[in-house]
């Protein structure tokens, strides 16, 4: 019984909900080669967990109460690069799956679909495949052979990823300084940031970026 543990791949959750977490690790605990080793509420803490004992695989939430699983993503490809990781989220996939492929994960999973799915994600991207939607291969197809029928970017897309992650903040209620604690960076750079984001939105002032980041936020949840 011992060794059937122990040849089991084993698998980190990381998810500021509790309950969330408790559905990925019923669903995973049914397959019999599969099992939940960890959980982590925070990038910090994932992170430190990962650092004491190396899951097969992390499943990642883009949203953390400590900042964007888009960064933890990154973090964990540059240490530990034979940890392999599939990200999931509410968030429009159409802006998130391919910052999450470039990151470093294997696949992007849309919380809106059937439990099934992350289950069949999961094998794959244990396989070492990509999962990821029909739709949001098309686009990465389309887009790298220069099709015109995903030429055009919304403007939300030209953000970075760094920007994207103030923008939510800021649209979250967030102030430059609590802002900056979060995500570990100077208010001057946090304001550097704001500046970037309205010139690409093309927004005039700072009462539009708020209104903008306070609507987008609203709309994606």
């Amino acid at each position: 019984m011992e060794n059937t543990t122990q040849s089991k791949t084993r698998i980190m959750i990381v998810d500021d909900h509790p309950i969330v977490r408790e559905g990925y690790s019923r669903l995973i605990e049914r397959e019999v080669n599969l099992q939940v080793c960890a959980e982590a509420d925070s990038k910090s803490v994932a992170l430190n967990q990962i650092m004491n004992d190396p899951p097969d695989l992390v499943i990642v939430d883009i949203s953390l109460k400590d900042g964007s699983g888009l960064e933890l993503i990154k973090d964990i490809k540059a240490q530990f690069k034979q940890i392999k990781m599939l990200a999931v989220s509410m968030h429009d996939e159409n802006l998130f799956a391919e910052r999450c492929i470039r990151a470093g994960a294997l696949g992007f999973v849309n919380k809106q679909q059937a439990p099934e799915q992350l289950v069949t994600a999961i094998h794959r991207v244990l396989s070492g495949k990509v999962f990821l939607s029909s739709e949001i291969t098309e686009r990465m197809i389309c887009r790298s052979i220069g099709s015109e029928n995903y030429s055009e970017e919304s403007p939300i897309e030209t953000l970075s990823d760094r920007e994207l992650e103030v923008f939510e903040q800021i649209g979250l209620g967030e102030t430059t300084r609590q802002i900056a604690e979060k995500l570990n960076l100077s208010p001057k750079t946090v304001e550097t940031y704001r500046e970037n984001i309205k010139h690409k939105l093309n927004l005039d002032n700072a009462t539009e970026l708020i209104r903008n980041a306070i609507q987008w936020v609203l709309e994606k949840k």
